[in-house]
């Protein structure tokens, strides 16, 4: 990723969220069970609510300012998969495991642009976005953990 401006990685990031609350909408449609297509339509949300803070940066609104940090361990979960792409049809477990891999690489893409922001109000929105797909990779990976468990595994 080479980036000419800020504006350019907002861009980009933007593109990422709208890319990832379709996805998880897309598998919502898919999902036949109830509690898994609230999960899924509960992601997408986040998701857009991401995009509409990104699309935000740069005006007094985009920061929220009540935002509580705290740590998200990370379970490392997703480190030990490989790449998917989505088909329709494909198993919960594949679902959760591209889910999570998305995440990861979201979680990844806000910490290099926390690293190398200098705006302390971009520090705060990308640390705050490092925080959300933090917990939504390790809630994936909880709810991946938790199926496996009572599979057996």
């Amino acid at each position: 990723m080479n980036f000419e401006s800020l504006e350019e990685i907002i861009s980009y990031a933007i593109e990422q969220e709208k890319e990832a609350a379709l996805f998880y909408e897309e598998c919502s449609r898919k999902e036949p069970f109830t509690g898994s297509k609230a999960t899924l339509e509960d992601m997408a949300k986040e998701e857009r609510n991401h995009q509409a803070i990104l699309e935000n940066l740069g005006k007094a609104e985009g920061v929220p300012t009540d935002y509580k940090f705290k740590w998200i361990p990370d379970m490392k979960r997703s480190d030990y998969m490989v790449e998917m792409e989505y088909e329709p049809g494909m198993h919960y477990t594949d679902i959760l495991r591209l889910a999570m891999k998305r995440e990861e690489k979201a979680l990844k893409l806000y910490n290099e642009l926390l690293s190398k922001s200098e705006d302390p109000n971009h520090k705060r929105v990308f640390k705050m976005l490092c925080q959300e797909e933090a917990k939504h990779k390790k809630f994936l990976e909880t709810l991946y953990d938790d199926y496996m468990a009572c599979q057996g595994d």
